[in-house]
């Protein structure tokens, strides 16, 4: 691995944690696009490297900050993450095995899209 790729990597890790941390957006939306773009992973392997990445840094470090604060509905959380554990094992075998790549790429742009266009059109 070259210092170049070494250095893209921190940046990209530096700048997906402070959003997540920041605005509450999971890492992937930064971490995947950069994957692809920069460091040229497959759609696939840039998923399965984002995932690897959130459980870390996301399980302690942000959630601490945010219980810290009073900023945490824990039966929530929980009652979410069972139901996303599940969730995430379906998502991943149709992303592997049904769906090409080329459409897991659509998919994750039009995702993409539709959060810019709410985030920057529709106010509430």
């Amino acid at each position: 691995m070259s210092i170049l790729t070494i250095v893209t990597l921190l940046l990209i890790g530096i700048i997906a944690g402070i959003l997540s941390g920041m605005i509450g957006i999971g890492g992937g939306i930064v971490i995947v696009p950069a994957l692809v773009f920069f460091v040229g992973l497959s759609q696939l392997t840039a998923q399965g490297t984002s995932l690897a990445i959130m459980l870390p840094p996301v399980g302690f470090m942000a959630v601490y900050n945010y219980h810290k604060a009073g900023n945490l509905e824990w039966k929530y959380a929980l009652l979410i993450s069972l139901a996303f554990v599940v969730g995430g094992y379906i998502g991943s075998k149709l992303s592997i095995d049904v769906f090409s790549e080329s459409m897991v790429k659509k998919i994750f742009g039009m995702i993409l899209l539709l959060v810019a266009f709410k985030l920057v059109f529709i106010d509430k």
